[in-house]
């Protein structure tokens, strides 16, 4: 059984390394680079902060917010924008319909004034299609990206804009906090707060890897348009910008909100429809230039968890053929508790209070599922396009 040892092994330790041992380098690595800026800063008193926005000259920016079928969310995302500090004649707002079918069209047909601009498209081609559409339109040099249903802090367009006094950096990522439910606050919200953790330390690193497609922005001669097949936008036009030497770095105090999705159910969707794009760009994003930590961080961070499902499966089989051995008898164990705890969980979901540990079993094993789902629609080649909607209930 030589082979069961091998299989068993190499995919044990991959699985430890994306959950454990990969955040744990992460963190001492993060440590030392905090430990060497703080001497620096501390020796010459510099390199603290990006500049602050309010001492350099303001550029115009032009916030896109692709939308489809969003009536709901758009009254609060229009009174949100009355709340944006930022000068109102630097700011061009511009909202593109992709296709929608209930009144999102009548609602912005009924804004009036200068600064909002409206792109109706007849026909839904996908949210990359709609960015695409709405990056034509934009007059100015910063493009901001948001969601339908995202809030921005008053402060958040100064916060993502002030980087760009460094003609190095080309995207600003900007952190996103979510209104949960009490079933998506034992699951996705636990995994969130872990995500945001990693995400920080990378930052620090000069290894951020990706957006939140609800709050970043990006100078105009970065972006390049997107496939029409591209499901993870905020993913790829970062690493476009890469490819074109820029940077790219993380401001967790561009802050935004939005709406988690309402049950695992709902996430496992929107999962699903992230694996597809995932593997869809894994050949691109792959060759990218990635200086520095950040090639660790991609495999590590992302390639690993796109894999996961498939070490996981490898654990438990190979695990089958080594019950001879007491270690393994025991680590299979311990392997069927895990996947019992998530079948509770699935089970007993609707009580999220009671059933809270295993919750986050259930979620582990379901978002594990969904990648692999999404790897075998990847397989049938691209077909949809278009982006769901959270589910808000």
């Amino acid at each position: 059984m030589n082979w069961a040892k091998f299989a068993f092994w190499i995919c044990f330790f991959l699985v430890a390394y994306t959950y454990f041992i990969y955040p744990l380098v992460l963190f001492f690595a993060y440590a030392l680079a905090q430990i060497r800026r703080d001497w620096k800063y501390l020796s010459g008193r510099r390199g603290r902060r990006a500049t602050d926005a309010a001492s350099v000259e303001l550029p115009t920016v032009s916030l896109i917010v692709p939308a489809h079928n969003e009536a709901k969310a758009l009254p609060q995302k229009l009174a949100n924008l009355n709340t944006l500090s930022y000068p109102p004649q630097k700011l061009e707002v511009i909202f593109v319909s992709d296709g929608s079918e209930d009144d999102t069209n009548g609602i912005l047909s009924r804004l009036s004034g200068e600064t909002i601009r409206n792109v109706f498209l007849s026909e839904r081609g996908g949210k990359s299609n709609a960015l695409n559409h709405g990056v034509d339109r934009a007059r100015n040099e910063i493009l901001v990206f948001s969601d339908a249903s995202t809030l921005f802090a008053p402060d958040a367009i100064l916060k993502l804009v002030r980087h760009f006094s460094n003609p190095k950096i080309g995207v600003v990522c900007g952190a996103l906090a979510f209104v949960a439910t009490s079933e998506s606050r034992q699951t996705e919200g636990l995994y969130w707060r872990y995500e945001s953790i990693l995400r920080l330390m990378e930052a620090r690193l000069g290894a951020t890897l990706t957006a939140s497609g609800a709050i970043y922005a990006i100078r105009r001669e970065c972006y390049r348009p997107l496939s029409k097949h591209t499901l993870v936008d905020d993913l790829v036009v970062p690493m476009n910008a890469r490819r074109l030497g820029y940077d790219v770095v993380y401001d967790p105090e561009a802050a935004g909100s939005d709406f988690a999705a309402a049950s695992v159910k709902d996430e496992f969707a929107r999962r699903v429809r992230l694996a597809v794009g995932s593997f869809r760009a894994l050949g691109e994003l792959w060759r990218a230039p990635m200086p520095g930590f950040t090639r660790v961080a991609f495999f590590s961070h992302k390639l690993l968890r796109w894999v996961l499902p498939f070490l996981l499966v490898g654990v438990l089989f190979s695990n089958i053929f080594l019950l001879r051995g007491p270690l393994y008898s025991v680590i299979f164990v311990a392997q069927a508790g895990f996947y019992l705890l998530a079948c509770i969980g699935f089970m007993f979901h609707e009580r999220a209070e009671t059933a809270r540990y295993a919750l986050v079993s259930y979620f582990l094993v379901a978002m594990n599922i969904a990648f692999l789902v999404g790897f075998f629609r990847f397989l049938r080649g691209p077909k949809e396009v278009g982006w769901q909607q959270v589910n808000r209930a």
